[in-house]
């Protein structure tokens, strides 16, 4: 096990609320059904750039979203927040929007007070966004907008284009007060924000964390990028837009954009226990390595090296994980260096059973990790692993993966990993509230 940073801090951090928001849901409970039953929100969609012969591109798109609606659907006994929230964030890019909204629901469900009397609890919380670039299609429209009739730009543009609008926009309609920053990893963003917040809460340098990753816009220019490099898929199997996206199938060919966001609200155990909430689960253990290399490409090491860093911070052996929540793109590359860092990590004699959620939310982008790790605390409450849809001919056949239904297996310690470019590696492990080895979340060496 790695030696303990100088602060000592050696404790697991408690999830006490959860929220997401997304086409498959916008609570936890009817997320993780959706998810158990293989539904899939990938469909075609004429928003955005065309593809190939000018047809949709396809997309897990978060339809007929409006604050208003969320605010009547979630708030309807808060009359003072769903006017506080429609006031800060009903002109605000969707990455605030949803930011705010899923904030919102996480501190709700924790069971935090709101409102004048949310300082009391938010002077000690720190908030924490996930994502860099998030407003790229609002930038888009605004530079468009502004290069035909310069003087239509909006002086808020000044801060509708900058992700520390999501910060303040969730700080406002939260009440947090304490520290606050934005966490930028490509799509590993979701994965290093979870991994920060559980280490200050771990740490005792705050006493709660609210981590919040918004949906991630991209603009025309971005999704064409993705096209054009072959990192998107979007041509094989249009007639069935749900199979398009295949982790760790022979037929794969990239990956499908999905529209999510989610929030966690952090605390340690015996802090939850004292305001009688419930813990949904607990973050035991993380790791994060670098590649040392710019650019797209997936390294094996680096992976390997991150899900290892995240297991001994934890006090686990390859063993004791019940299932992993791979990344699981469908990438023709990235998945063939995942499936082999998994199997140097977990050997093939014995493996946890193994899923990706991408087939079924899409690839959120920023969000990813952080809806993912919402939908591993869904999985490992229900007692069983959602299915891996759309593996025909499996690429490893030694990885343990979900079939085509769920799996009732009552795991109760995953692994949840988040790789993005820039050879940024992140790996968490998350549990149920058991005794288990004491954990060390404080930053692991190399």
């Amino acid at each position: 096990m790695n030696a303990a940073a100088p602060t000592g801090v050696r404790r697991p951090v408690a999830i006490t609320g959860a929220a997401v928001l997304g086409p498959l849901g916008e609570r936890l409970e009817d997320f993780t059904a959706a998810l158990l039953a293989g539904r899939s929100a990938v469909s075609l969609t004429a928003t955005g750039p065309p593809g190939p012969a000018a047809e949709p591109p396809p997309l897990a798109a978060l339809r007929d979203f409006t604050v208003a609606g969320w605010a009547e659907r979630h708030l309807a006994d808060l009359p003072e927040t769903a006017g506080l929230l429609r006031r800060v964030v009903g002109r605000a890019a969707l990455p605030a929007q949803t930011g705010a909204c899923v904030a919102l629901r996480a501190v709700l469900d924790a069971g935090l007070p709101l409102g004048p009397g949310g300082e009391a609890w938010g002077e000690r919380t720190a908030l924490i966004v996930a994502g860099g670039g998030l407003a790229l299609a609002h930038q888009a429209r605004n530079v468009l907008g502004h290069h035909l009739s310069p003087g239509r730009v909006r002086p808020s543009y000044a801060l509708t284009h900058l992700d520390v609008d999501v910060v303040g926009a969730a700080s406002e309609v939260c009440g947090v007060r304490g520290e606050g920053w934005a966490v930028g990893g490509a799509s590993a963003s979701g994965t290093a924000a979870l991994i920060q917040g559980a280490r200050a809460v771990a740490a005792g340098w705050v006493e709660r964390a609210l981590v919040v990753a918004p949906v991630a816009e991209l603009s025309p220019a971005e999704t064409e990028a993705f096209r054009r490099s072959g990192a998107m898929a979007d041509e094989s199997w249009r007639d069935e837009p749900t199979r398009m996206c295949r982790p760790f199938d022979r037929d794969r060919q990239g990956f499908v954009r999905g529209e999510g966001a989610a929030a966690v609200l952090l605390e340690l155990p015996d802090a939850a226990r004292s305001r009688g909430v419930e813990v949904l689960a607990e973050v035991a253990g993380a790791g994060q390595r670098l590649d040392a290399r710019r650019g797209t490409e997936p390294d094996r090491g680096g992976q390997v090296a991150a899900m290892r860093a995240a297991l001994d911070s934890a006090g686990l052996a390859p063993g004791d994980v019940d299932y992993v929540n791979a990344h699981g793109t469908g990438s023709v590359v990235g998945d063939a260096v995942e499936a082999a860092a998994l199997l140097e990590v977990f050997g093939a004699a014995s493996p946890p059973l193994v899923n990706s959620t991408k087939p079924l939310t899409g690839h959120c982008l920023t969000a990813a990790g952080l809806v993912e790790a919402v939908a591993v605390v869904g999985q490992l409450r229900s007692g069983a692993c959602h299915p891996s849809p759309n593996v025909d001919h499996p690429m490893e056949p030694a990885l343990s993966l979900v079939g085509p239904g769920a799996v009732h297996s009552r795991p109760r310690t995953a692994v949840s990993n988040s790789f993005a470019f820039g050879g940024v590696n992140t790996s968490v492990v998350l549990r149920l509230p058991h005794a288990a080895p004491v954990p060390d979340l404080t930053p692991d060496k190399p």
